[in-house]
């Protein structure tokens, strides 16, 4: 199958299970992050790879992730609007004001409780990297929303972010087993 049929296939599975497609996608370029981190930058070969840690951070993706950026673009673009200069600043003014806050938090504490930590344990997480966390997403992600929506047609939008998220996906990995590494 050539790379048209593909996503064509890609654009039929989407509109008949969009929840399902960004859900399983978004799991799976969480888990290609996680392997990454490990192979690359923890030195391990894929031999010596944690898949336990690779599949439970991927089912963050699949269960929360995938599921909720679906849901909060189809809430902006229905509240905010679709196109536009205007209507894009302000998508991504609230994205980066209102959901990335909570969702970064939310995913640092699905991380925490996905790696068997107590509620002091989390918070120690939280203490120690969700400053870090939020600024680096200030440096990379208000300039790939400004694209994506300008650009992308909200279907697609989360595949993008997805994309771009394998780096960002990495760097979370590294950065919540950071501690766990050095123990």
């Amino acid at each position: 199958m050539k790379g048209r049929g593909l996503f064509q296939l890609y654009q039929n599975l989407l509109n008949r299970r969009p929840y399902l497609v960004q859900a399983v996608q978004t799991g799976t370029l969480m888990a290609a992050g996680d392997i990454i981190s490990q192979t690359l930058i923890e030195n391990k070969s894929l031999k010596q790879a944690d898949y336990m840690r690779t599949l439970k951070f991927s089912s963050i993706g699949f269960f929360v992730g995938g599921p909720a950026l679906r849901v909060w673009y189809g809430l902006l673009n229905r509240y905010i609007g679709s196109s536009g200069k205007s209507v894009t600043l302000k998508k991504v003014f609230v994205d980066q004001f209102v959901f990335a806050p909570n969702f970064l938090f939310l995913l640092l504490v699905a991380v925490g409780s996905m790696q068997g930590k107590n509620v002091e344990g989390i918070k120690k997480d939280i203490e120690a990297n969700y400053l870090d966390v939020l600024t680096t997403n200030y440096y990379i992600w208000p300039f790939v929303q400004l694209v994506n929506f300008y650009y992308i047609p909200l279907q697609y939008q989360v595949l993008v972010v997805q994309s771009v998220a394998l780096f960002w996906n990495t760097y979370l990995s590294w950065k919540t087993n950071r501690k766990r590494l050095i123990e």
